[in-house]
């Protein structure tokens, strides 16, 4: 059975005022002033807050920023919002510098652009996310697998003996 991929499928008609994923990421990104990895380390070591939106098993794949603070997307305007209950300690007001981070800096732009809508006008994002900032040679640790596996041992160090 052959597979049927997205681009062999009729596009269907658009509800009226809608907007593509392209559109609404274009729009996002005009509203910010994104950070190349190198400009957004550099905010990151003055004071900056470096979010990491990714999701755990990214993270476990393809390493963290170290002392990136790590908040997944689903909750990111919750944690933020300086009005709401549970927010973090860091959303002290709407002046924080935020610098969102996601695995190829997609994500990241419509994240920023939410925090812009709470009010964090210094919010922003890294242009090529996580894959960018590897690349840059910046500080990265891992990737660590999410499940560790107990190394084989040998006959020798299992207590196997000849008689």
């Amino acid at each position: 059975m052959m597979q049927m991929t997205a681009e062999h499928c009729p596009v269907p008609e658009p509800p009226p005022g809608s907007r593509g994923i392209d559109e609404i990421l274009a729009a996002a990104r005009a509203r910010l002033r994104r950070l190349d990895p190198e400009r957004a380390h550099l905010a990151y070591r003055t004071g900056a807050l470096l979010v990491d939106i990714r999701p755990a098993a990214q993270r476990a794949a393809h390493g963290v920023v170290p002392g990136s603070l790590i908040v997944e997307r689903n909750v990111l305007e919750w944690r933020f919002d300086p009005r709401c209950p549970a927010r973090l300690p860091q959303a002290v007001d709407y002046d924080v510098p935020v610098v969102i981070l996601c695995q190829e800096g997609y994500t990241s732009s419509l994240a920023a652009a939410a925090l812009q809508d709470v009010g964090l006008h210094r919010a922003t994002d890294v242009v090529g996310g996580f894959a960018a900032w590897r690349i840059a040679g910046l500080p990265a640790l891992g990737p660590t697998p999410l499940h560790h596996r107990a190394p084989h041992a040998s006959p020798v160090n299992a207590g196997w003996t000849r008689r």
